[in-house]
């Protein structure tokens, strides 16, 4: 494990902080979800207790290279200084002199938030000398970015090579132990729940799931893949179909039936013709889908055996919406789980939730906050659980 910051001596020091503050803007430029800048405040806070300056870096959107001024990141330094007691000051680039000039200026207990990362294609290029011009800005490098610790970058990469003193954010410390210790020593039985449209982005993670899951629940889109496979072969309609992850598919449910892991399946669904509110939806068997109905959630049936099994779970990992959940026709599947998971945690289970569509979920549903943990990264949440190295992750470890 890296160095946490806790453990390094900061008063009077620069402390360079890689934050993931790529959060929605509505037109008029204001932050309309803030629980990435929210997650990050127990590491900021606790360097400006302990009388260091922040410097602040994240990015916003994919500008590629280019300054555009609707990812600007001044809405999100505007509604930083609304939730932390400190002054928070604003650099209009990253790099140059005259945000070394701010930098110069910066006493202990304030902030300086830099300009979106990502205007310099260096910074996802991961080029030297960017990370060079980074690293000259502090004293002490720490990455809180779990968001991005899947991504070889400039700020949480590169610039680790050339700053003496660095180490990992409570927020990252505490992302690598929650979904690490899920994998690696949960508390059984042990049910994942995955949903989405595809399986493709989710190859490696069921491979290792097979190896160290009680039981994997499937919804969403993915479903209709497994549900065409071999040996089940079911006619699914128009639902959506990989027809190139047909034989993985099959692979997966002979390798669950090998290991003795309870692969679930949805048994109904709810189908319709369109993909709008106005969608005239209706509960169907699995079985029965024709040929124009798309199953576009899991029905009433499938949520009381996903439940059961819930139920009797101590620990669960959700990731992906059971259905089209930003549709009202088709939402109750998704908003079933996740009240279900609300439940199981009052009552002690570990409960978390990878990110992504499955925390915009909970929001929707007015249950953020009510799991054991919500992830900050939906890709890099996948790539860990998937047993892949996280770059950031690594660099922090291997840092002299």
């Amino acid at each position: 494990m890296p160095t946490h910051v806790k453990d390094l001596k900061v008063s009077g020091k620069r402390v360079f902080v890689r934050t993931d503050y790529n959060v929605p803007l509505d037109q008029a430029g204001r932050v309309t979800d803030d629980f990435r800048i929210r997650a990050s405040l127990p590491t900021i806070e606790y360097l400006l207790e302990q009388g260091a300056s922040v410097i602040l870096a994240s990015h916003l959107g994919r500008p590629n290279g280019s300054v555009v001024p609707e990812m600007s990141l001044k809405p999100v330094a505007e509604k930083l200084a609304e939730l932390v007691q400190a002054d928070v000051h604003f650099a209009p680039d990253c790099v140059g002199a005259e945000v070394a000039s701010l930098v110069a200026a910066l006493k202990p207990g304030e902030i300086l938030m830099l300009e979106n990362l990502r205007f310099h294609m260096a910074e996802t290029d991961n080029a030297p000398d960017f990370s060079k011009q980074l690293a000259r800005l502090a004293d002490v490098y720490v990455n809180d970015a779990f968001g991005t610790a899947h991504r070889a970058h400039a700020s949480n990469v590169g610039i680790v090579k050339h700053i003496k003193e660095v180490a990992a954010g409570f927020l990252l410390m505490k992302e690598i132990e929650f979904l690490v210790k899920a994998i690696e020593s949960p508390e059984r039985p042990f049910t994942v729940i995955l949903g989405g449209s595809k399986v493709s982005g989710k190859i490696d993670l069921l491979k290792r799931l097979a190896d160290v899951a009680d039981n994997i629940l499937i919804g969403g889109g993915m479903a209709f893949t497994f549900l065409s496979a071999a040996p089940l072969n079911h006619n699914v309609g128009s639902s959506l179909v990989e027809e190139d992850r047909l034989q993985f598919a099959s692979d997966v449910i002979e390798l669950c039936l090998d290991k003795g892991v309870n692969l679930v399946l949805p048994s109904d669904c709810i189908a319709a013709r369109q993909i709008t509110e106005a969608a005239d939806a209706r509960e169907l068997p699995i079985r029965a889908l024709e040929d124009d109905l798309m199953g576009l959630d899991i029905g009433g049936r499938t949520v009381i055996s996903f439940n059961a099994i819930l139920d009797s779970s101590k620990t669960v990992l959700w990731n992906g919406p059971m259905g089209v959940f930003e549709q009202t026709p088709f939402q109750d599947g998704t908003r079933s789980i996740a009240r279900k998971l609300c439940d199981i945690t009052k009552k002690g289970a570990t409960t978390i939730v990878g990110g992504g569509d499955s925390a915009a979920a909970l929001k929707k549903f007015g249950l953020a906050g009510c799991v054991t943990h919500t992830s900050t990264g939906g890709g890099a949440s996948l790539e860990l659980l998937s047993g892949i190295d996280l770059p950031a992750f690594e660099a922090l470890k291997g840092a002299k």
